[in-house]
């Protein structure tokens, strides 16, 4: 289903969008250097076989305890910085006050959110769309601005092959530069230069027009282009996440790897849906969670994990202990859950098991000072995310496989009027 802005114009979106989906960059926890030891989209063992650790997910005792078991690179006390993608307004910022309270007091340090990618007028990130944003942020040092940036625009039109093609190698010759230089110096204007940009996300699936499965060397072509052109704009601390979805998809996520010079963290999108039948096999199957963490670690990288939450399998509390378990074993630079129906656990009403399990995990964690009191739902109203159907998609050679609906549409219906405007 396509929605339309309210102004007649033509905007992008998918069927099934609900509310919408959408940290800056924690001083704290840089990512790692730069370094070009591994050849470029290769892998360090896909699978567990060999690694002698036990199988994610398997059967055995489970608890709702954070394990704080240590990871090479992180000391065994470090925590990753936390968040949920809430609303991809202000309205998102606004939200965060009343989920910390929802978690005992659990201080979120993330703020995300996504850029439409409707027009490229939008992909420049408009200074009234960032600016709350960016306010966020910079009241508190130890906060992290997490920030998807489209790499094209008519980015869930369902454009041909030919046509993404095309649009790629446009790219790779430095046709958009000028898009991505204008969103870098507002983003530096408006006192986040830090910030994680999550730039072409899911590009190993069929749902955006930025997919790298058309032509994998003219996408990381176009890649380094970007990276490069704002990583040119005085200031500028930006620090760039690749992430996939988990799972092969139309295509195996390390063939569209620019290259460690231009990546600064490895993220993966990881819903309660299939590929895998369980959460030991979204661990374990090829371009799972394991050979994620596996290839960030030959390529010195940290981890992330900017969406994830529930799906297909409805109210799932072994997903959501089998994911935040994995969380706090691998100790990612950030991880925000998607926060509306029927993925989240605060604003869907609709997995009290899988709500129960996340609340009691991040509200046992130690609390820091002005811990906040008071339980707090969001209230019912307009705003309130609204469930809906979600389109699927299929890998070439396999059975259709769901997946979680685009951003775009609801990102339309959040944003003032005149967003949904060309040239205004």
């Amino acid at each position: 289903m396509l929605v339309t802005a309210s102004t007649g114009s033509s905007a992008d979106g998918t069927g099934g969008t609900d509310d919408g989906r959408g940290r800056s960059a924690a001083p704290a926890h840089p990512a790692a250097s730069p370094s070009s030891s591994t050849p470029e989209g290769s892998t360090a063992g896909g699978g567990a076989a060999g690694d002698g650790a036990p199988r994610e997910g398997a059967t055995g005792p489970v608890t709702d305890t954070p394990a704080g078991t240590g990871t090479p690179g992180r000391p065994a006390e470090y925590r990753p910085a936390e968040g949920a993608f809430l609303s991809a307004s202000a309205e998102g910022v606004g939200r965060m006050a009343d989920l910390q309270r929802w978690l005992g007091g659990r201080r979120l340090q993330v703020g995300h959110t996504y850029l439409p990618g409707d027009l490229w007028v939008n992909i420049e990130g408009r200074p009234d769309f960032l600016r709350p944003w960016t306010t966020w942020r910079r009241t508190d040092s130890e906060r992290m601005f997490v920030l998807n940036v489209p790499m094209l625009e008519r980015n869930e039109k369902d454009l041909p092959d030919g046509e993404v093609r095309s649009l790629l190698r446009t790219g790779a010759r430095g046709t958009f530069d000028r898009h991505f230089r204008t969103l870098a110096r507002r983003l530096v204007r408006l006192g986040a230069p830090d910030t994680v940009i999550v730039l072409g996300w899911e590009m190993n699936g069929t749902t955006y027009t930025h997919r790298c499965g058309p032509d994998p060397r003219a996408w990381k072509s176009y890649w380094r282009h970007i990276v490069t052109t704002m990583r040119a704009v005085p200031g500028q601390k930006f620090r760039f996440d690749f992430a996939p979805n988990r799972g092969e998809d139309a295509i195996g996520w390390t063939k569209c790897y620019p290259g460690d010079d231009v990546v600064d963290i490895v993220g993966m999108d990881s819903y309660d849906q299939p590929p895998g039948e369980d959460f030991a096999d979204m661990v374990d199957q090829p371009y799972g969670l394991r050979q994620q963490t596996d290839f960030a670690a030959a390529h010195r990288k940290p981890v992330s994990y900017p969406e994830w939450g529930l799906f297909r399998n409805g109210d799932n509390p072994a997903y959501m202990r089998g994911m935040l378990r994995w969380i706090d074993r691998h100790k990612p630079v950030y991880q925000t859950i998607t926060d509306y129906c029927p993925h989240g656990v605060w604003q869907c009403r609709k997995n009290p098991e899988s709500s129960a399990v996340f609340r009691h995990w991040l509200s046992a964690r130690p609390q820091t000072a002005g811990q906040l009191t008071r339980a707090v739902r969001p209230s019912p109203g307009p705003s309130s995310p609204r469930p809906s159907s979600s389109r699927p998609f299929s890998a070439p050679g396999t059975s259709s496989s769901p997946r979680p609906p685009g951003v775009l549409g609801c990102l339309l219906r959040e944003l003032p009027e005149q967003f949904a405007k060309r040239g205004t």
